[in-house]
C-alpha cells in the first residue's frame, strides 16, 4: 500500500450521495447497470478469493460464482436490505456471499446469470496466482475477505491510475510509482539511481513520483466513496487504506 505521511484527510470529503449505492437503490437502469460495474470493481478480487480460500471452491467454479453473486446482487436487488447503522458494506457482502453459497449448496441449482450486466473485465486467471500463493494462510472469513478488499481496492486504483497517466502522456510517472514505490523485493532503487535510469534531474524523480502519489490516492478516495454511505464511513476507510488520519 502507498501511505504519505505528510498529508491528511481534508476536512470535508465530497458528498457520498451519488455514490454506487444510491445509484443501486434507483429507478433509472442504466445508472444501476454503472453502479454496479462500480461495486464489481471493487469487489470482484475479495469476493473470488474468499471463495477460494474460505469455501475452498476450484478456480472454475469460484469464479463462476462470483460472476453470478453479482448478477444476483442487481436482479434481486440485494442493496436495499442494507443498513448501514448495522454492518459496513464489505461484512454485508461477505454474509451475502456466505448466504449464496448456502444455498446454492442445499439446492443443487446455479444462480441465473445477469446476461451481460457486468461491464468490468473480470481478470480471473490473472488473480488466481495470487489467490494460490496465499492459499497456505489460516485467517478468519472476516480478516480475509478485509484483506483481500484492501488489495483488491488498489489493485483497480492502480489499473485506473496507470490508464490515467497514459491518457495524460505521463506513462513515465506510473513506472516511477512502480519501480519505488511498488517493487517487490527488499532493496529498491534510490531517486539517484531512477534518475540515472530514467535519463533525468533527481528533482524530476521526485515531483513526478509526487504527482503519482497524489493521484492514486485521490483514485482510491474515489473508489471509496463509491462504496461508503456517509463521510464518517469514508473517513475510516481512507485511514485503514490510506494510513491517513482525520483532521
Amino acid at each position: 500500500m502507498v501511505r504519505t505521511r505528510d498529508e491528511r484527510v481534508p476536512a470535508r470529503f465530497p458528498p457520498t450521495r451519488h455514490s454506487a449505492l444510491a445509484a443501486l437503490r434507483g429507478a433509472d437502469e442504466e445508472q444501476r447497470r454503472r453502479a454496479l460495474s462500480a461495486l464489481t470493481g471493487a469487489y470482484w478480487r475479495p469476493v473470488y478469493a474468499y471463495l477460494r480460500l474460505h469455501w475452498r471452491k476450484a478456480h472454475a467454479e469460484a469464479a463462476d460464482l462470483t460472476q453470478d453473486f453479482f448478477a444476483h446482487l442487481l436482479e434481486k436487488e440485494l442493496l436495499t436490505r442494507f443498513d448501514p447503522a448495522r454492518a459496513r458494506l464489505r461484512t454485508f457482502v461477505r454474509t451475502c456471499v456466505d448466504r449464496i453459497v448456502a444455498e446454492a449448496a442445499r439446492d443443487s441449482r446455479r444462480l441465473k446469470r445477469g446476461g451481460g450486466a457486468i461491464a468490468v473485465p473480470l481478470d480471473f486467471d490473472g488473480e488466481r496466482v495470487s489467490v494460490e500463493r496465499a492459499a497456505g494462510a489460516a485467517e478468519p472469513p472476516d480478516l480475509l475477505f478485509e484483506r483481500e478488499w484492501a488489495r483488491g481496492v488498489f489493485a483497480t486504483a492502480l489499473r485506473t491510475l496507470r490508464d490515467r497517466c497514459v491518457r495524460e502522456g505521463k506513462p513515465q510517472h506510473f513506472e516511477l510509482l512502480e519501480r519505488y514505490d511498488l517493487a517487490a523485493g527488499p532493496e529498491r532503487p534510490s531517486y539517484a539511481d531512477l534518475a540515472r535510469c530514467f535519463g533525468i534531474a533527481t528533482t524530476d524523480v521526485t515531483n513526478r513520483l509526487a504527482w503519482a502519489r497524489r493521484q492514486l490516492r485521490e483514485v482510491v478516495l474515489d473508489l471509496l466513496r463509491e462504496c461508503t454511505t456517509s463521510d464518517s464511513e469514508l473517513r475510516e476507510e481512507a485511514r485503514v487504506l490510506l494510513g491517513l488520519a482525520s483532521p
